[in-house]
């Protein structure tokens, strides 16, 4: 589907987060690295008391995790953390060396320096902080960027702490380590002058670049990541959480847009078919017995182990729940992260999907008729669970339903590797900031000044000098990498294979091979970093050909491995690459001769290569072609 953005009134916010390579957390002396396996650790238990604000108010952000009724469990290794990120000892004071990483950054924002650094508390209620809030000071204002389609202003620069890292998640518990917490951020939040997907490609790449250049930030999965607030016309403003990929953004936004269109369609059918909120029932019904004897593995192993199925009627609903809001994701999902993430339940099984998941024709029919329903106009949702889960699930589908009524409510959502949202939890109130009393605020003398003087970030320009002069890379493949935003993975790669391989053939790689075999509509996309870089080692090793790069990352997205693939397409010895340009010269011997010897030279070289698949060098191959029709032809 085509979108005009202008004419939806589409208004993107990018907050985008990167962690600073220095060498102690915000606020303690412990190293900003992550725990490796094996390091020893305690564990230290909590859970979350509810409490209302100095007006007498609950964050719904709050109540959500309250409800949720989750223990939380704190990894805590030796020598990474501290009592700080315990929470059992008072903040130091804010890391200097961070502050003017970020002061740094900001001036190459064109963003002017506060003149006192106050540290604040924000309210994050999910358990990633220890403490219920996180620390954040504002450093700088009003920069911007500078974009083909307008200037995009930055609204504030700041600096603040890493969140807790989840490495475990259950129904009614969630464990995190707490190595990354402290760890210092910058967040760099724009206005909402984003009008296109694609501008906010180019501005999130141009603000990563910028960091990238300074050389004060870390690398690497985990170390940045976008956030986005979208809204459109009649819509909400939606924040999404953790794009961790830069080319993800222009499709998450696409899919956002689709979803809130989709929601207000919802809610004119609804509307047109003359249903209320108070048509949807407040009553479950117990339904177990419809399946007493189901073929549905899903729902037998439930109820073996006790489960229950409950339905809720949904009168003049059918189709609506079946209804696609993105490429994906239909209303249906909608309503079972809902019931997820307030019952702790696998999710829901409507009517308008049945029957499915083993579920039968017959139990399908049945269900209409237990529930009283008509099955062509009413609908019915499923939940499988204990009566409290269960309770809890629909009574959030319930709330969910009820609004579909007014459009789009407002949430915090999180991404998917597909470019499709998942609701998370209820956007914070807007009451969320207060003084943070135990750290002393900085004043941004003249001594703070100096120090960002000397950070100093190249231009564009440099860097594109750099690429040519030092990397060696042609300056047509420069010039495109400067304007990619692969070009993050390109300096990690040159970084980390230094010495091992040639910078433009991972410039070929990223650009030419990569990009070819994304058009030819193979799924590159399950080929990560780690793989990319042994595969190019293979290349600096001798072990493969440049020339095979595409086939050995062809055979890894179509499910290879990748030692079977790199073994597929090892390079061959010279005898081996003599023996096939024989065999073909042999068999083509006649053709190779009325040709001559300058059309011959093509001609035996594109069936040779064409046998070969890039398991030779091709400057060895053409010089041993040259060779052999010359002994040929003499």
């Amino acid at each position: 589907m085509e979108i005009d953005y202008r004419s939806v009134g589409l208004r993107v916010g990018l907050e985008i987060h990167q962690q600073l390579d220095t060498s102690t957390k915000l606020f303690c002396s412990c190293p900003t690295k992550l725990a490796p396996e094996g390091v020893r650790y305690f564990e230290v238990s909590r859970i979350l008391w509810l409490g209302k604000s100095e007006l007498g108010e609950i964050d719904p952000a709050a109540a959500y995790e309250i409800g949720r009724g989750r223990r939380i469990i704190y990894r805590v290794p030796e020598g990474y953390t501290c009592l700080v990120e315990l929470d059992e000892e008072p903040p130091h004071d804010l890391n200097r060396e961070a502050l003017v990483v970020a002061l740094s950054i900001a001036k190459a924002l064109n963003a002017i320096p506060v003149e006192e650094v106050y540290v604040m508390r924000k309210v994050v209620v999910d358990g990633s902080n220890t403490s219920g809030f996180q620390r954040t000071a504002i450093v700088a204002l009003g920069g911007y960027v500078e974009d083909e389609e307008g200037v995009v202003g930055i609204q504030t620069i700041a600096l603040e702490e890493d969140a807790a890292r989840k490495i475990e998640e259950g129904p009614d518990y969630v464990v995190y380590n707490l190595d990354r917490l402290g760890i210092p951020l910058i967040e760099i939040s724009t206005a909402p002058d984003i009008r296109t997907p694609e501008q906010a490609l180019r501005v999130a790449y141009r603000i990563g670049l910028i960091m990238r250049l300074s050389g004060r930030v870390k690398r690497g999965i985990g170390t940045i990541r976008q956030d986005l607030n979208i809204s459109i016309a009649g819509g909400e403003r939606i924040e999404i959480k953790g794009v961790d990929k830069l080319e993800l953004i222009p499709k998450v936004i696409k899919y956002e847009v689709l979803r809130q269109l989709s929601l207000l369609k919802i809610r004119d059918e609804l509307t047109r078919r003359g249903l209320r909120p108070e048509d949807i029932p407040e009553d479950f019904v117990d339904v177990t017995e419809v399946f007493a004897n189901t073929s549905s593995r899903l729902v037998r192993t439930s109820l073996e182990r006790g489960l229950r199925v409950y339905a809720l009627p949904l009168p003049g609903f059918k189709g609506i729940l079946g209804t696609e809001v993105c490429p994906g994701r239909r209303f249906g999902s909608e309503l079972a992260d809902y019931a997820k993430a307030w019952g702790g339940v696998g999710g829901i099984i409507h009517s308008d999907e049945l029957p499915a998941y083993g579920i039968s024709e017959r139990e399908t029919l049945k269900l209409f008729e237990v529930l009283g329903l008509s099955r062509e106009r009413d609908a019915y949702a499923l939940v499988v669970g204990d009566p409290e889960r269960a309770r809890r699930a629909l009574r959030a589908v319930v709330d969910r339903l009820r609004y579909a009524f007014v459009g789009v409510p407002k949430e915090t959502r999180g991404a998917n590797p597909d470019g499709t949202t998942r609701y998370l939890r209820p956007q914070p109130g807007a009451a969320r900031m207060y003084p943070e009393t135990d750290i002393r605020p900085v004043r941004v003398d003249e001594g703070i000044l100096k120090e960002v003087e000397r950070i100093r970030v190249p231009k564009v320009e440099e860097l594109l000098k750099t690429l040519v002069e030092e990397h060696k890379v042609s300056r047509e493949l420069a010039q495109q990498l400067i304007r990619d935003p692969v070009l993050h993975t390109y300096l990690d790669l040159v970084e980390d294979l230094r010495g091992v391989v040639e910078p433009q053939v991972i410039a070929t790689t990223l650009l030419v091979h990569l990009k070819s075999l994304r058009r030819e509509g193979v799924e590159v996309d399950r080929i990560d970093y780690s793989t990319l870089a042994k595969v190019l080692e293979a290349v600096g090793r001798r072990v493969i050909a440049k020339e095979a790069v595409p086939e050995v990352l062809r055979a890894v997205a179509e499910g290879l491995s990748l030692e079977e693939a790199v073994g597929r397409f090892r390079t061959l010895s010279l005898e081996e690459v003599e023996r096939v340009i024989d065999e073909v010269i042999k068999a083509s011997a006649e053709a190779i001769k009325a040709r001559g010897r300058d059309r011959a030279i093509g001609f035996v070289m594109g069936k040779v290569m064409a046998v070969l698949r890039g398991r030779a060098d091709g400057a060895l191959v053409n010089a041993l072609v040259r060779k052999k029709l010359e002994e040929l032809l003499g």
